[in-house]
C-alpha cells in the first residue's frame, strides 16, 4: 500500500525557515521522480519543486533561491528546506511523484503558515 506522510510544517514568522519531510512507502522511491506541491483552499495544487532520479532539481520561479529539495533514497524520504519564508508561502504542502513517474495517492499534507 502506497503511503506518503508529510511532516515538518508549522507557524513561522516572515524570514524564517522550515524543513519539510515526506516519508514514502509502498513503491520503489529511488526509481521515482519526486516533487513538492502546495495548495491553498479552493485552489489548484501547484508543483513548486521537483527532483529527478538522478537528483536534478527544478524549482518554480516563486521559490527559486529560497527552497531546496533533496532526497535520501536509503531512508525513502524527500525533503524541502524552506528559507526566507514569505506570507505568500502559506499553503498545505504535499509530496508526490512527478512525470514521467506515476502519481500516487495523496497524503494528508503539512500546513505551513507564515505570519507575524
Amino acid at each position: 500500500q502506497v503511503q506518503l506522510v508529510e511532516s515538518g510544517g508549522g507557524l513561522v514568522q516572515p524570514g524564517g525557515s522550515l524543513r519539510l519531510s515526506c516519508a514514502a512507502s509502498g513503491f520503489i522511491f529511488s526509481n521515482s521522480h519526486m516533487g513538492w506541491y502546495r495548495q491553498a483552499p479552493g485552489k489548484q495544487r501547484e508543483l513548486v519543486a521537483s527532483i529527478s532520479i538522478g537528483r536534478y532539481a527544478n524549482y518554480a520561479d516563486s521559490v527559486k533561491g529560497r527552497f531546496t529539495i533533496s532526497r535520501d533514497n536509503a531512508k525513502n524520504t524527500l525533503y524541502l528546506e524552506m528559507n526566507s519564508l514569505k506570507p505568500e508561502d502559506t499553503f498545505v504542502y504535499y509530496c508526490n511523484a512527478v512525470a514521467p513517474s506515476t502519481l500516487r495517492s495523496w497524503g494528508q499534507g503539512t500546513q505551513v503558515i507564515v505570519s507575524s
